[in-house]
Order: structure tokens, then C-alpha cells, then sequence
């Protein structure tokens, strides 16, 4: 993925725990540069002054948008007008949607429709519409750091179902060589356009790598890069 891509990062200051945002930011920079931050709330509530330094530490600008109306949420009416005065301005390859809620689904589904990149972030209650709706969706509650980080080799595989392995392999048969060999990048690559919030460390691995090997069902071999010292990575079912 182009890192190099500017990014508008939306928050809903209204459905997200402040206590992500550093770790939100650092994984939103995997992804592009982020050139636009804003998050968006009733800054008059009492419960969202607990973002107040964390947003001068990380330059995001704090949209004000009062509650008019009872059982109405203006918070996502302003920023969905807002992710759309960006689109149309074009100063931007893609954005980031930091929200839990379902109502964001159409906003991702209309910025896909233009061809920009939609990286959604939200905790792990997100219905399903919003995360499929996002080119790639994160769940916060695995960017949060842990102060003694666990090792790959402690992490049970039973956490990796028969649908994830199920996903593998199908992805594997649909881009293999007549030898069933699959090139590693390729099949993580697809397997994140099935299903978006796909991600090796919710079953506790850094990487698509271990996480393969640790399921015992597909053989894995690395052969010479003749364009760089790192090998290559090939996976095919077992």
C-alpha cells in the first residue's frame, strides 16, 4: 500500500474511547499521510473533556456540533457533510471513518464509489455493514498496547476457526499456479478485499506468516528475490 497517500481522518468523538487515540494515529500512518484530523462532538458535555489534551498531543482539530434535537444525532449528520466538502475539494487520496456506528456504512460505500481508499477504525460491537463497506477495517481493541507484549508462540491456534482457515485456503486456489503455489502478498491482499477487518493480530500475531504456520494446514516455502535480500514467500494448501 502507497503510504505516501494524504488522508482525511474523521473521528466520532461521540462513539470512541479517547484512550485509542495514540494508537489509532500510529496505525493510520501505516497507511497514508494524515493531512486532515478532525473529531467531531457536543464539546459542552462533561464526558468529552477528557479528549481535550489528547487532541492538542496529536493536532486534531475539535468540531463543535450541538445536539439540536433530542434522539438525533448531529455529530454524524456534520461529519458526513464534512467527509463530502473533502471529496469534492480533492485534496485527498482516501479517509480514515474512526466510528462505531452502522449510520457511516452509505458515507463509506459513496467515498468508495469516487475511488478513494476508506480506512474504517472502530471496536469490535461495529455491525458488519459498516466494516464490509470499508476497504479495511480495524478493530481498536488490538492496537491498544499490552505492557508485557505476548509471544507469537504462546497464542493458542484454537482462536483460528474453521472460517478463517476455510477463508485461506479458498484464497490461496483462487490465485495459485498450476502447482497450487500462492505468492504470500497476494493472497493477504485478497483475503483483506473479502473480508475487510481481516487481521492476523486479532488472533494474536503480528503477521499473515505465523499465523499460517501456526494453523498446521498449508505448507509455506521461501525462495530467492532477485530484486532485493529478502525471500519471497509461497503458500499452498496441505
Amino acid at each position: 500500500m502507497d503510504t505516501n497517500l494524504n488522508l482525511a481522518v474523521l473521528i466520532d468523538g461521540d462513539n470512541i474511547p479517547s484512550a485509542y487515540i495514540g494508537e489509532m494515529i500510529e496505525e493510520i500512518t501505516k497507511y497514508g499521510n494524515p493531512t486532515i484530523k478532525r473529531i467531531y462532538g457536543d464539546w459542552t458535555r462533561p464526558g468529552l473533556k477528557k479528549w481535550k489534551n489528547l487532541l492538542l498531543e496529536n493536532a486534531i482539530t475539535p468540531i463543535q456540533q450541538y445536539g439540536y434535537t433530542t434522539g438525533k444525532n448531529a455529530t454524524d449528520s456534520a461529519m458526513i457533510i464534512d467527509a463530502m466538502d473533502i471529496l469534492y475539494s480533492e485534496k485527498v487520496h482516501g479517509f480514515c471513518l474512526v466510528s462505531s456506528d452502522s449510520d457511516f456504512t452509505r458515507l463509506a460505500t459513496r467515498l468508495r464509489e469516487a475511488g478513494k481508499l476508506v480506512i474504517g477504525i472502530g471496536e469490535k460491537k461495529t455491525p458488519n455493514p459498516f466494516v464490509v463497506a470499508c476497504d479495511k477495517f480495524v478493530y481498536i481493541e488490538i492496537l491498544k498496547k499490552q505492557t508485557q507484549k505476548s509471544k507469537e508462540s504462546s497464542i493458542s491456534v484454537d482462536t483460528i476457526g474453521a472460517k478463517e482457515i476455510a477463508l485461506i485456503s479458498s484464497t490461496i486456489n483462487d490465485i495459485s499456479d498450476e502447482d497450487g503455489w500462492a505468492f504470500l502478498g497476494d493472497v493477504g491482499g485478497l483475503i483483506q478485499k473479502k473480508q475487510p477487518s481481516f487481521d492476523s493480530r486479532n488472533y494474536g500475531f503480528e503477521k499473515l506468516t505465523p499465523l499460517i504456520k501456526a494453523t498446521g494446514k498449508f505448507e509455506i516455502e521461501q525462495r530467492d528475490n532477485s530484486k532485493s535480500r529478502y525471500k519471497l514467500i509461497y503458500v499452498r494448501n496441505l
